[in-house]
Formats: C-alpha cells, structure tokens, sequence
C-alpha cells in the first residue's frame, strides 16, 4: 500500500486532476471569475506534480514559463510582428520595447555572470561562436519568423492560446530543429570566432555601457525613422491595461516582464532561457520512436546531448519551461474568455506554416540559438555571436515580409 501512494504515484494522480480540470473550465458557461482563479488553481496542481515526479528547481522553471506565457499572451509581445510592423510601416514601438526588455536583462545579468555564480551557484551565460554559421542561420531563422507567423516563444504563446495554424508551425518547427541537428557538423565547421562576450573582454561595467548606448541608438534611430513617415511617433499609451487578468497589457509591462522571466531563468537555471534544443529534443524522441538511429549522429553524440537524449523529457529544464509558457498562454486566454480555436486555415497559409516552421528549426540549429537564445540571451550574456544574429535576423525578416503577399499573408497586422 505505501507504493500506491509514492510521490511519483501521487504525482501522476496531479496531473490526471489537471486534464479533468481542463475539461471543466473550457465551457462558455463559466463566470468570468472563475475562470480567473481555475487557471491558477490547475497550474498549482502541476508544479506540484512537477516537484513530485523530479525536482523544486523544475517545477520552479515550469513557473517562470507560465509567467512567460502570461506575458507574452497578454502583452502581445511578438518579436516578430515588431520586426514586420517597423519594416512595412516603420512603426518602432515593439523595437523600442525590445531594447527596454535588453538593457533591464543586462543591468543585472553582466554583475552576476562577472561574479561566476549566485548564492553560491555556478551561472553562465549564453556565449557562442560569432561566424558564417551564426550568419547563415539567423537569416533564414528571420525569413521563417514571417512565413510561419512566428519566432520561438511567439510560436509557443501563439499555440497555447489557441491558434490552431501556430501548432502546425510548432510541428514543423521541431522536424526542422531534428534536421538541422543532422546538418549541424557542417555549420560547425564554417569559419568563426573563438565564443568571447563583451563582459569577459571588458567587464561588467564597461560592456554595460556600451551595451546601453546601442540599445539607445536604435531606439532613437526607430525614433526618427518613425517620425520621418508618419511625422510623429505613434502612441504606445493607446495599450494600456483594461484588466490585469483580461488584458491587454501595456508593451512596457511585457519587455519588463520577460526581462524578469530571463533573470529568473538565469538565477534558478544557472544559465539564461532557452527555447529551441527542446524542439530539437523533442524531435529526436520521436525520430528514435520511429527507428531512426539519431543517437548515431555526431550532434547527439556529445555527453551533454547523450544524456538529455536518454532521460525523460521532464528533466530538460527548457522543455519544462517551454510546455509552461503554452499552459501559461491557454490559462491567460481561457481566463479572458478569448480562447477559441478553430481550424479554418487557407491552404496558402497553411503551405506558409509548414516552410516557415521548418526554416525556424533549422535556422535556429544552425545559428546556435533564436530569439530568445541567441538575439535575447545571447546579448544579454554580452555574446558578440547575438550582436551578428540580430542584423542577419532582421534581413531575414525584411525578405520574409516582402514574402508573405504570395501565401495570403497580411503585410503590416499581426
């Protein structure tokens, strides 16, 4: 009888009440304020079970990703239709936002990662080679954000709130990343930098300020170019908060957010948020499902990839956190009473899902990150290889947007 009632049993039984619990809280019927209170309640249940079945610090990481659901659901933070609104329309808010989200990420990241640990635990930062790989990658990883409608957190938040279209970018998304784990020795191979950052180089200090004068430069440069075709900047004030449970929020409040969901990674972690090597894990499980040696490949091959490999996905903190922020973006649609699916997709852009999701996996293989690990983490590990991903990116996007018309894809809006 003792068995019957093991934490991993228990643990099991959690999750079985946070699939009942699902059920219960889809109905229309539902008050608004239970809905409200359901969605913590269910998310509980599972950092509970989370704890149970493998450890505080994962179930902590499942957290921090709901918080970056909630976030980037309510707020709407999209890297990518930031990017296409300022290349179409030349409309900087959500530029601007990202560079606030960077410089509060950098203010405390560069201090601790110079220190080497916190609270007496190693931390390190997101530091990678600068090179053709670094280049090559981003691009097309910047010409899938468009075509697919999405980056790697946008895909997740999208999925998790309900588009039906963002989870057949996600599945494409992880068949690409498995592809570009096979791919991934020759990108190794191309020329590039020894991985170096600003904060190894210079200090924490100095690598800050130079940091924060770019940041500041390309806010101002949005600035005018803003100004320039509109003869005014747009007011970002028109966003703000009807309900904090409701939404939206403000883009202030989301790049102050994710700055918090990246320190909060990187604290508990011990290295900054990630999202992208789980879709690669995720697809080599089910590749080895199928029969496909990929525990052969040279990528899967090194101690680090053998293991994640051979353990439960549970284990992977980034899967942890990247099935948290779906969960976190369903409870904050299903709490402001926006959540509904459907599956009425246009062959164009369902074609536009599929390219675009394959090029984000395999751009984000080959660049040794996305968004959020190369372009966020990177910079804010001071990583010279996210200061290349960003521009390499943002071409991508600009051939990307001048893209979307052939598969029926809207140019300016999200």
């Amino acid at each position: 009888m003792a068995a019957a009632f093991s934490p991993r049993t228990l643990g099991y039984a959690l999750v079985m009440s946070l699939s009942s619990s699902l059920e219960v809280a889809l109905p229309s019927r539902v008050p608004a304020a239970s809905r409200a209170l359901m969605p913590a309640a269910v998310v509980a249940l599972a950092g509970i079970a989370l704890q149970m079945m493998v450890s505080g610090r994962q179930a902590a990481l499942f957290l921090v990703g709901c918080a970056a659901g909630l976030v980037l659901y309510h707020a709407a933070f999209g890297f990518t239709s930031a990017w296409r609104v300022f290349i179409s329309a030349r409309r900087g808010a959500g530029l601007r936002a990202q560079m606030l989200m960077l410089a509060v990420t950098c203010a405390v990241f560069f201090p601790v990662l110079a220190a080497g640990s916190f609270l007496g635990a190693p931390v390190r930062g997101s530091v990678s080679p600068a090179g053709l790989a670094v280049l090559g990658g981003a691009f097309i990883f910047g010409v899938g954000m468009q075509l697919g409608g999405g980056c790697a957190s946008g895909t997740l938040y999208s999925a998790g709130g309900g588009s039906t279209r963002m989870l057949v970018v996600l599945a494409a998304f992880v068949a690409g990343s498995l592809i570009g784990t096979a791919h991934a020795p020759w990108w190794g191979s191309l020329p590039a930098w020894t991985p170096a950052s600003m904060v190894g180089l210079w200090g924490p200090v100095p690598a800050l300020a130079a940091s924060l004068a770019v940041f500041g430069a390309i806010a101002g440069l949005t600035l005018r170019m803003e100004r320039q075709r509109h003869g005014g900047v747009g007011a970002a004030s028109s966003r703000t908060p009807a309900h904090w449970i409701r939404g939206p929020w403000p883009l202030v409040a989301g790049a102050i957010g994710l700055a918090l969901v990246n320190i909060s990674t990187l604290l508990i972690a011990g290295r900054p948020w990630g999202v992208t090597s789980a879709f690669a894990l995720w697809g080599a499980k089910t590749a080895m499902v199928a029969g496909v040696p990929v525990e052969t490949w040279p990528y899967w091959s090194t101690a680090a990839q053998a293991a994640a490999l051979n353990a439960s996905v549970l284990a992977d903190p980034t899967s942890v956190m990247n099935v948290g922020i779906m969960l976190g973006a369903l409870f904050a649609a299903m709490a402001a009473g926006r959540f509904a699916p459907t599956w009425r997709v246009s062959g164009r852009s369902l074609a536009a899902a599929v390219i675009g999701g394959l090029l984000l996996g395999y751009g984000a293989r080959a660049a040794y990150g996305c968004n959020i690990g190369a372009y966020f983490s990177g910079i804010a590990s001071g990583s010279f290889h996210g200061w290349l991903w960003l521009p390499a990116a943002f071409v991508g996007n600009i051939l990307g947007t001048s893209m979307r018309p052939w598969f029926g894809l809207n140019v300016e809006r999200t």
